[in-house]
């Protein structure tokens, strides 16, 4: 799984991605044409929504996520942007909400 790591990549999605939001996080989507065909992946939880313990754990539930809903996606980059709600929800709901999320954004 590629990451993206040059906060030149990651100002540039946020300017210009689309953005898709689910009650636990939201995504930011934008066609990957520079990076070759495979797509790239960030998993972004901010410093405001929680401490250190907090931040990990849930870019460890959105990089399961990613996994389990196929990603990273061909000729996509999306970044993975944690909502404070994340860890509060099961599993299985974060994931289902992910998924219709994906779905409407036809990337799956």
């Amino acid at each position: 799984m590629e990451t993206i790591k040059s906060r030149g990549d990651i100002s540039d999605l946020f300017s210009r991605g689309k953005r898709f939001h689910t009650p636990y996080l939201t995504f930011i989507v934008l066609p990957a044409k520079q990076h070759g065909p495979d797509g790239r992946v960030a998993f972004i939880a901010g410093k405001k929504s929680g401490n250190a313990v907090w931040r990990n754990s849930a870019k460890r539930r959105m990089r399961e996520i990613c996994r389990a809903l196929g990603g990273p996606w061909p000729d996509r980059d999306v970044i993975f942007l944690a909502k404070s709600g994340i860890l509060l929800s099961s599993y299985s709901k974060v994931l289902r909400a992910c998924d219709e999320t994906l779905k409407r954004a036809e990337i799956r």
